[in-house]
């Protein structure tokens, strides 16, 4: 168990321990999507969905997320969060519109803020799907990815291509 940086002396799971690496800034850029029909794109950009503002609500629940990322998240550590941003952009499909979600983390720290990206993007696909449902069950929330981080012993990371 020695390799496993998240196992104890006795094979069960721990906190790593990050007090002695240096505080520096760490960023982190996550994507997700979700796919809709064209009945629910003509309702969220016309803002005539019924539970309401489908993109404010879906920025509020990613935002909120991200600062709870340590409580559902076992092995993530509390960090203090200096900045959340999320931003939305439709792409259409053929018969469908894909609602593309990219979310940008900020903190000072001695750990990186990858997880609190992730999370935030996936809570805002998920909050589209939900305030959605009524009108069709049949959205596809798509791949959930880093696109980016800096900061940390491991260094810079950009990923060449999109997924889609």
């Amino acid at each position: 168990m020695a390799d496993f940086t998240h196992f104890n002396h006795e094979g069960r799971a721990k906190m790593v321990d990050v007090s002695d690496k240096p505080e520096t800034t760490r960023t982190a850029v996550a994507h997700s999507s979700i796919t809709v029909n064209r009945e629910i794109y003509e309702k969220v950009t016309g803002n005539l969905m019924k539970k309401g503002d489908v993109l404010s609500v879906a920025q509020v629940a990613g935002i909120m997320a991200c600062k709870k990322t340590s409580e559902i998240i076992p092995m993530c550590h509390p960090i203090p969060l200096t900045g959340i941003d999320i931003s939305f952009s439709w792409e259409e499909e053929e018969a469908d519109y894909r609602l593309n979600i990219e979310t940008m983390v900020k903190t000072k720290g001695n750990t990186g803020v990858e997880m609190e990206a992730l999370t935030a993007a996936s809570a805002a696909a998920l909050t589209v799907y939900d305030m959605c449902k009524a009108v069709d069950k049949g959205m596809v929330i798509g791949k959930t990815y880093l696109v980016e981080k800096t900061g940390g012993k491991n260094g810079d990371f950009k990923r060449e291509t999109p997924l889609k």
